[in-house]
């Protein structure tokens, strides 16, 4: 089974990292952290989790989670990390993205067309982008599921969960 990726950057939300990564092996999946480097990342709080491989060496994978915080404005800079979220949206593999991850979506090019929602200061974002903003907490467009903030996680990662069966 290939591994579910999930994103770092610095500044990344601790919610949005853990609670997905424990959600994943607790569903018998293995996670991979995946950054724009191999290095180790900060988040908000100061806690710390290193990136197993950097986006460009990613292998296959079964998924892609990209938390939020700061990081996506980081994470979207980065040709690597890009081109991975395209690989995986072109693949039809789920892709989830939590709070101000949009912003990566909207990078990637990956929106235009698509119901999404994010948190509500990334909304005017994802509209010029081409995105059919809705005012939900966990959005499920095909493959892709989008959620506005950590309060929406359970049913994020249901969603997200839900499309690997």
């Amino acid at each position: 089974m290939e591994p579910i990726g999930i994103l770092l950057a610095d500044l990344f939300d601790e919610r949005e990292f853990i609670y997905p990564y424990y959600r994943v092996l607790e569903a018998g999946y293995t996670p991979l952290v995946i950054g724009p480097e191999e290095r180790t990342y900060q988040a908000k709080s100061g806690f710390a989790w290193k990136a197993e491989v950097a986006a460009e060496k990613a292998p296959p994978l079964s998924g892609l989670l990209i938390p939020g915080g700061f990081a996506p404005d980081y994470l979207r800079r980065s040709p690597g990390v890009l081109a991975l979220v395209r690989r995986v949206a072109e693949e039809g593999k789920p892709l989830g993205a939590i709070c101000h991850a949009g912003w990566v979506l909207i990078s990637a090019g990956l929106v235009r067309g698509k119901r999404v929602t994010g948190f509500f200061s990334i909304r005017a974002d994802l509209e010029n982008a081409g995105g059919l903003y809705q005012e939900e907490g966990v959005v499920v467009d095909g493959a892709l599921v989008t959620a506005q903030g950590p309060k929406d996680l359970p049913g994020f990662m249901r969603a997200f969960l839900g499309l690997l069966r």
